[in-house]
């Protein structure tokens, strides 16, 4: 029983197939999946998507790559989409310092209030944080010390992620640790205790090893979890069982 605590179920790239990569997950034990918005449309598609499959449940908001494309009505929309049923987090929000496709300040500013969406409509939070990490812990100090969350598809260092369990958040790990380049990232799973950790696909990126160069999708979430298992010295069985129930609770999903 596995949990695919991030997923794109409603881009394109799966167009073609959806219902087979859904079926295939069933198949290879995967219980359930969060669908997570990234813009307007994805988090409107993400919420149809959850009402046809009973294993997937959606996350909406808005990423900090469209942040420049919000308005003040969507924040409204968001509001009523988090309260329809199998809306489980806001997310996925936060800050994107590599690409830079939304002006920063509009980023934070964004940020800021999708977290205050959050607290509106109590649901916790999907965080992506890529080159941000200091004002992104800067964000979630001063505007969700009362929230509980998730830093999606973690990928900053020990140090950063002690602070981030300080706020009582939890951290995801995809297919990354599955890297060869990957042994930093494969030291902070080891440091982190299991009833902190989350797994996920971010399908259809970051396929991980041995299938790397496909699309990746939420059944390969299981060589996340084999991984995990091998770098924490435990049993697969494990690590699906105490991630899931670490995702159940989080999220509120039972």
């Amino acid at each position: 029983m596995l949990t695919d605590t991030h997923a794109h179920l409603d881009f394109d790239r799966f167009k073609r197939d959806r219902q087979e990569v859904i079926a295939r997950a069933k198949k290879e034990g995967i219980s359930t999946i969060i669908n997570v918005g990234a813009d307007m449309q994805s988090s409107e598609n993400s919420v149809e998507l959850a009402k046809e499959y009973d294993f997937i449940y959606a996350s909406v908001g808005v990423h900090p790559h469209e942040a420049k494309m919000v308005t003040a009505d969507d924040y409204q929309r968001l509001k009523e989409l988090a309260r329809q049923e199998k809306v489980i987090a806001i997310g996925e929000i936060g800050l994107d310092y590599h690409y830079d496709n939304s002006p920063r300040e509009v980023q934070q500013q964004v940020f800021r209030e999708q977290l205050q969406v959050a607290k509106e409509v109590g649901l916790p939070v999907v965080i992506h944080s890529r080159d941000a990490q200091d004002d992104t812990l800067k964000i979630l100090k001063e505007e969700a010390t009362d929230l509980e969350g998730v830093m999606h598809c973690y990928a900053y260092d020990f140090n950063v992620a002690r602070k981030v369990l300080r706020l009582g958040f939890h951290l995801a790990f995809g297919g990354v640790i599955t890297f060869n380049n990957a042994s930093k990232l494969r030291k902070v799973v080891e440091k982190v205790s299991l009833d902190k950790i989350l797994l996920e696909t971010d399908a259809p990126y970051l396929t991980p090893d041995p299938h790397r160069g496909q699309r990746n999708e939420p059944s390969y979430v299981k060589e996340v979890a084999k991984k995990v298992a091998e770098i924490k010295g435990v049993s697969l069985e494990e690590v699906a069982q105490q991630t899931t129930v670490n995702a159940r609770k989080l999220f509120n999903i039972y």
